[in-house]
């Protein structure tokens, strides 16, 4: 089996690295309008959250992932994978990938995540899950939003 990467409280990789200065954190934070946008909209589009070496390092993570034979495997707190009848239908559902690859372990630390998240919420961020939920386009049904809020809220 492979180790289980939730042990480690820091990034292991330097996929997402932080700026030494802090002047330079600049660059990830939102303005003032945008903050005023997504209260008042709900969202917020067209942010780099993600570089294109960081996307296909994230990428590579991801075609090991959806093998259900992977060595991380039983690390997953849930995995779902074909579930349709169809079996031309891709899709993959799965929660845990923080703990089984480094990228999307680190990913938890990226400042371009990390710092709007928090102006967004007004403060300190608690991690409660990942969750991938792959379907590739032209590919099986329509995937509609979520309307699960309810479900997930905290204090």
């Amino acid at each position: 089996m492979a180790a289980d990467l939730s042990k480690h409280h820091q990034p292991i990789t330097n996929l997402f690295k932080w700026p030494s200065a802090a002047k330079d954190l600049n660059q990830y934070r939102l303005t003032d309008e945008q903050i005023e946008f997504f209260h008042k909209n709900g969202y917020l589009a067209g942010l780099q959250v993600l570089d294109h070496n960081q996307i296909e390092a994230l990428r590579g993570e991801l075609t090991e992932l959806i093998d259900p034979i992977h060595p991380g495997h039983a690390l997953f707190y849930e995995f779902h994978s074909n579930e349709s009848t169809d079996p031309a239908t891709v899709l993959f559902h799965a929660l845990g990938a923080w703990r089984i690859m480094p990228g999307f372990h680190d990913l938890l630390w990226s400042p371009a995540f990390l710092i709007p998240a928090s102006q967004l919420l007004g403060g300190r961020l608690r991690f409660w899950h990942d969750q991938l939920f792959c379907k590739p386009a032209h590919h099986g049904g329509v995937a509609g939003w979520p309307q699960d809020y309810s479900y997930w809220t905290r204090p």
